[in-house]
């Protein structure tokens, strides 16, 4: 996957309709985001990473939810309109398998291939359901669904995950993104996430879409004030201190 546009043979809606009203999403339909053999997506809370992300896997052909390309289980729809609005921009031989995991709906994935095992070519999968967030996580990397070849999007999959399990998390993310024809593409709130070897670091936020690089990241900047001097942050929010 080259990388994601928008669509020119869309009518595009007013610019204060949501979630054109985003910086980012305004940057990605202005200008496009290229893509690397592993992105990652970095920005605070509402600055459009995640429905970026979103896009990317739906106009991929993946479902909102969480799953592979052509996956159909649904919960409650809450997606926005933008995977309606962009193209994907393919290279030569661009593989046709994806996958999608985001955490906030983590649950309804897992219950929906735990209750369809018997249907599923997926039928020794572990029962997702008894195990930890994070055991689930990790044994869901573990299965054939991410040995291969294709484009794997993941949001915020750091939920969850103890400091040793996102270490491990890297190192499984590195190892598919040096396969031939394998992408990886992720949003994060996580420093260690964002440390992806070899990884193209886009910070999204007011300012739109802007490439920077690990140690200029503002996330990972109040980690290392955080962590050298806590009460610096904490008396903002705790008045006795």
């Amino acid at each position: 996957m080259r990388r994601i546009e928008g669509n020119p043979l869309v009518e595009m809606p007013p610019q204060d309709v949501w979630p054109r009203t985003m910086p980012a999403v305004r940057a990605l339909l202005e200008d496009g985001v290229d893509l690397a053999q592993a992105t990652v997506l970095v920005g605070e809370n509402g600055s459009g990473k995640s429905t970026i992300i979103e896009a990317l896997a739906m106009a991929f052909g993946m479902n909102a939810e969480g799953g592979s390309t052509g996956a159909q289980h649904r919960t409650h729809a809450t997606e926005s309109p933008l995977h309606e609005w962009v193209r994907l921009v393919r290279g030569a031989g661009a593989a046709k398998w994806g996958y999608f995991l985001r955490a906030e709906t983590m649950h309804g994935l897992f219950t929906y291939l735990d209750t369809s095992r018997s249907e599923s070519p997926w039928s020794r999968d572990p029962m997702f359901h008894a195990l930890s967030h994070g055991e689930s996580f990790v044994a869901m990397l573990g299965t054939k669904r991410f040995a291969g070849e294709g484009l794997f999007v993941m949001d915020e999959p750091e939920a969850g995950l103890a400091f040793p399990a996102q270490l491990h998390l890297v190192a499984e993310l590195h190892a598919m993104a040096t396969r031939p024809r394998t992408q990886v593409v992720l949003a994060t709130h996580s420093p260690v996430l964002a440390a992806l070897p070899g990884a193209r670091i886009l910070e999204v936020g007011a300012h739109g879409i802007r490439e920077t690089r690990w140690e200029d990241l503002e996330v990972v900047e109040h980690y290392r004030r955080f962590i050298e001097d806590p009460r610096r942050y904490l008396r903002h929010v705790i008045d006795e201190l």
